[in-house]
């Protein structure tokens, strides 16, 4: 009771010094990681309950308790680092003489409450923790449960990640619709191959059905544009399947990504993307262009439509941007690229709203689209593609999220802030779904991975070499983990 009474007043105290301190956003993305591995062990936990075995722990966070209490045999409890979780069930992966370790700190808590702290009940507990678990207890346990049972249980966790996304998913798309597949631009090259026009909707891209804008350049960008691109258009209600050769450029880029749109309407230029030249120049994601090469830009349509006529070459070009309220100036020195494009543009700003059905429909096909984009991503860093500042952990995650939510905040409200972190929740658990269902010791992929070999060979596989396999197994992720906090640490302070 009283490691409770203060792990609540750290608690409260690290809460009301982040307000204090202006730093709520931080403390809201917080919050929401902390909800999607409550979901994630939630999952769990149902499923175990449903299937009659005794849940010992639920906890949020790792390391020691924060807040402990005990309730319909279940220990519930915050702990002090929110970046982790675990439900504990009765025999699962521990010893059954010491199942009773719970209820003798319960015991010793209880003592000191009522003031019993005599030599006689501290020898009743310390009795008890040695005693093995009662023969009516053993049908409650996890290993007693049949192989499917068990397998319910532990992919219930993944599979609730993936009911939280799309519950998540359909709040968005509820409030502001989905990203149609619309065609914004058009080569004259490729419009007189394809017959392509603006206004025109993308249904398939190189054999993939495309249901959203933000789909094709998830596979732009991870894939790469090939020399010969198929596409799958609608034009007035027809479809016409066409290829064609990509248009290979050769030309100086200044390294932004900018948006057309917010709310479903024609917005400032806003910096969506800051790599290569405008990283170096020190623009940021989220700067509002109002001035290039000293002309005036009120929309990305001024700023397309200048460059088109004074092409970007090797020469320095200068953009002022509002930042913070700010006017500021950066110099930006184009760099020379050759890539395969398009050829034409498609919008993934612009939002248009939908029924009830079409939000359940858009619904799964978001949280099939951050499965598919965790899945390209863990290829493409498998491939040697990504760079060590592509990869992210909590700390970064945390950090990204509340900028974000900062900047919406201050730019579009409310409102759109709440979009934005919960449209971060919805990478989090998809991603978290999918990372825990690979086949990997420690993870609960790698617990599966084991259920479903005996459930093909018929009989429980050697628990000493599970337990080798998995603590093997989490050793190398705890080890992972600690070079992505470092990581973390040099990208988020720029170490």
């Amino acid at each position: 009771m009283k490691n409770t009474i203060i792990g609540a007043i750290l608690m409260v105290g690290a809460i009301v010094a982040l307000i204090v301190t202006g730093h709520l956003n931080i403390l809201l993305a917080i919050f929401m990681i902390g909800l999607v591995i409550c979901f994630h062990e939630f999952g769990h936990f149902l499923l175990a309950r449903i299937n009659g075995v005794t849940v010992k722990e639920f906890s949020i966070g790792l390391g020691p308790r924060l807040i402990t209490w005990k309730m319909r045999g279940t220990r519930w409890s915050l702990k002090l680092l929110p970046f982790g979780g675990s439900c504990l069930m009765l025999g699962d992966d521990e010893p059954l003489t010491t199942t009773k370790e719970d209820e003798l700190d319960e015991k010793k808590d209880e003592a000191e409450e009522d003031g019993k702290k005599d030599a006689e009940a501290s020898e009743d507990a310390e009795a008890e923790k040695k005693s093995e678990l009662p023969k009516d207890e053993e049908g409650c346990s996890f290993a007693s449960k049949n192989v499917w049972q068990r397998i319910s249980i532990i992919f219930a966790g993944p599979f609730f990640n993936f009911i939280l996304a799309f519950l998540l998913a359909c709040i968005i798309l509820g409030s502001i619709g989905y990203d149609p597949a619309i065609v914004t631009s058009v080569s004259d090259e490729v419009a007189e191959k394809t017959g392509l026009s603006v206004g025109d909707t993308i249904t398939e891209y190189e054999d993939h059905t495309i249901r959203i804008g933000r789909e094709v350049a998830l596979y732009e960008t991870l894939d790469g544009v090939p020399k010969t691109v198929t596409i799958t258009y609608e034009h007035n209600g027809e479809s016409f399947t066409k290829t064609y050769d990509s248009v290979y450029v050769k030309r100086y880029l200044c390294g932004i990504g900018y948006s057309y749109y917010q709310d479903g309407t024609v917005a400032p230029m806003k910096l969506t993307d800051a790599v290569g030249a405008a990283a170096e120049a020190g623009l940021k994601v989220g700067d509002e262009v109002i001035r290039f090469n000293g002309t005036e830009i009120a929309t990305a349509a001024d700023f397309q439509k200048y460059v088109s006529e004074h092409p970007i070459g090797a020469d320095p070009v200068e953009f002022v941007v509002k930042r913070d309220g700010q006017e500021l100036t950066f110099t930006v020195t184009p760099i020379l690229t050759e890539e395969n494009q398009l050829g034409f543009g498609y919008n993934v700003d612009y939002r248009e709203k939908v029924g009830p059905i079409g939000v359940i429909k858009y619904g799964a096909n978001e949280v099939g689209y951050w499965i598919k984009a965790t899945i390209k991503s863990l290829g493409y860093m498998l491939k040697g593609k990504a760079s060590r500042k592509d990869v992210g952990g909590a700390v970064r995650v945390v950090s990204e999220m509340s900028n974000v939510v900062e900047e919406s905040y201050e730019t579009d409200g409310t409102f759109y802030a709440f979009l934005n972190l919960i449209n971060w929740a919805i990478l989090l658990s998809a991603n978290l779904g999918v990372m825990n269902l690979l086949p990997i010791p420690a993870l609960d992929g790698g617990r599966l991975l084991f259920l479903f070999v005996e459930a093909i060979r018929g009989k429980k596989a050697n628990p000493k070499v599970e337990a080798v396999v998995t603590l093997i197994g989490f050793i190398l992720l705890m080890l992972l983990m600690v070079l992505i906090l470092f990581n973390d640490i040099s990208n988020v302070f720029g170490g």
